[in-house]
């Protein structure tokens, strides 16, 4: 397990990456971290971050990574409920979550390396005065005695992205060998990880499947190249110039790279590409028909969630002939579609999704065992996903079934929409949700977020949908917003548009 790292246009080989995570393990038992016990990770993308990550795994601890984003209260529930007993942070960010440190949590401090500063426009990376912090690379590197034999490997402790409410932490039960050979080879199936393989990571390790690639590239001898942050043209020149294999993007950034001026995208040379991993979030079919029209037949969509591990994949040429659908159940894996009433349904039908992985771990949520066992029917799990599969096995989501409007007794599916809309020529982005009516109980409410330039009006918006669609799933409420609330993954926050329709409301459906 000696993958080699770039960052900034450094390359650290891999016996001195394998050597430092080696010592970043012992600074965690130094520390007091054993089998089980969870380290918080609030860093953004750089080597520190990957490092933490395996040294836990190493010596079989959990480890928590936070969004960077969050704030004092945000942290504070993430520690609390984790039982965290240290927090490594960027010296930067302790500022905003300060408030929040539980005591008794041992707080430890990284100074952005300079690319990261620069990339993020960071004037000063000093810790607060007033708070006793802990120079993480010094404890590390002053570590004592002799490398920890490995564990059991540890497993990350990830909190649900919190739409619906508190984030939930997954505590997994340890991987057997024959699990952890299995989820290998999901990932071979799903991200396309490879031993050798030359790989781009921009998007943000505190995310589940990022995470997920990046320690699976570690553990296959990658050469990988990690990114800050995402930039369409810079990935392009990386590609060209570092003659990359494999990359994990999301469809938020097809879109960005489709954005950039034809003379720019024909500037480089994509020919060393061989697969591109997709997942998080849907991919729209006529996005992914423009990028493989671009790049060839290298993208691979997976349908996966942090509870379930990898359900389905579809490749490229799969999607051309099924546009929309989000593959066929990975072998190995169980996946139905539920009635309300736990009845399995016919090809073609909506139900609610269920899967298990005998890869994936059984698991609890911190504190909220009830939660866990609310997901489960005769041994499958589901997270509230509406979809079917076709005749052929293969699957198409629909939507989440919190997200699903019911207007006078009929079911709406705001995804549909959403799919339909984003094809408008001058919309860069959209979410449609639903909002209280008096007669009909809920009606549809359209977030549109122009392109740079366009002029639009709800006029417009209603008018384009009409012709793709019945007219019950037009939005009543068409509002425009210069930028939508979405996180880096590219999962829009649908509570921050949907809270003001209903605050005063006891009744949120």
């Amino acid at each position: 397990m000696k993958p080699s790292i770039q960052f900034d246009g450094v390359t650290e080989d891999g016996e001195a990456f394998f050597q430092g995570y080696l010592r970043a393990a012992a600074a965690l038992r130094e520390a007091g971290l054993g089998n089980g016990e969870v380290v918080a990770v609030m860093l953004r993308n750089e080597p520190a971050m990957l490092e933490l990550m395996l040294a836990a795994r190493w010596i079989g601890a959990r480890w928590c990574p936070i969004n960077w984003h969050f704030k004092a209260a945000e942290v504070r529930h993430i520690l609390v409920d984790s039982g965290a007993k240290m927090l490594v942070v960027h010296a930067d960010l302790l500022a905003q979550v300060a408030a929040g440190i539980p005591p008794g949590v041992r707080v430890f401090v990284v100074t952005p390396e300079a690319y990261t500063q620069r990339a993020y426009g960071l004037a000063d990376t000093r810790p607060p005065a007033d708070r006793t912090v802990e120079d993480w690379a010094a404890f590390r590197d002053a570590a004592r005695g002799p490398a920890p034999e490995p564990q059991a490997p540890g497993s990350p402790m990830v909190y649900t992205s919190g739409t619906t409410g508190l984030p939930k932490g997954i505590r997994r039960e340890p991987a057997t060998p024959e699990q952890v050979a299995l989820l290998a080879e999901r990932t071979r199936v799903a991200l396309g990880i490879a031993p050798g393989m030359r790989a781009l990571l921009s998007a943000p390790l505190y995310h589940s499947a990022p995470a997920s690639y990046a320690v699976q590239a570690a553990l296959s001898d990658a050469h990988l190249i990690l990114e800050p942050r995402f930039d369409a043209e810079r990935t392009l020149a990386l590609i060209e110039s570092e003659r990359l294999t494999h990359l994990y993007l999301v469809p938020t950034m097809y879109v960005r790279l489709l954005r950039l001026d034809e003379s720019v995208r024909r500037r480089h040379d994509l020919s060393s590409v061989q697969f591109v991993a997709s997942t998080g979030s849907p991919c729209a079919a006529d996005i992914k028909r423009q990028m493989i029209d671009w790049w060839g037949p290298l993208f691979h969509e997976a349908y996966a969630a942090s509870e379930l591990g990898w359900v389905s994949h579809i490749d490229s040429h799969e999607s051309l002939r099924r546009p929309g659908s989000a593959g066929r159940a990975i072998p190995g894996v169980q996946l139905k579609v539920l009635s309300a009433e736990g009845h399995e349904v016919p090809a073609g039908t909506v139900g609610l999704l269920h899967a298990r992985d005998p890869a994936i771990p059984d698991f609890t949520y911190a504190n909220n065992d009830a939660a866990r066992r609310a997901l489960e029917r005769e041994g499958l799990w589901t997270l509230g996903d509406m979809g079917y599969l076709d005749g052929d096995g293969y699957l198409y989501i629909v939507d989440r079934q919190s997200d699903m409007v019911i207007a006078g007794g009929v079911n709406i599916y705001p995804a549909e929409i959403e799919a339909a809309l984003i094809a408008m020529p001058g919309v860069a982005d959209c979410a449609v949700f639903g909002i209280p009516d008096a007669e009909f109980g809920e009606a549809l409410a359209a977030a549109v977020q122009p392109a740079a330039g366009a002029e639009l009006d709800a006029t417009q918006v209603r008018a384009f949908l009409r012709e793709r669609l019945a007219d019950f799933k037009l939005p009543r409420v068409v509002t425009f917003h210069d930028e939508l609330p979405r996180e880096d993954s590219g999962k829009i926050f649908k509570r921050r548009l949907r809270e003001p329709y209903w605050a005063d409301r006891a009744r949120r459906i």
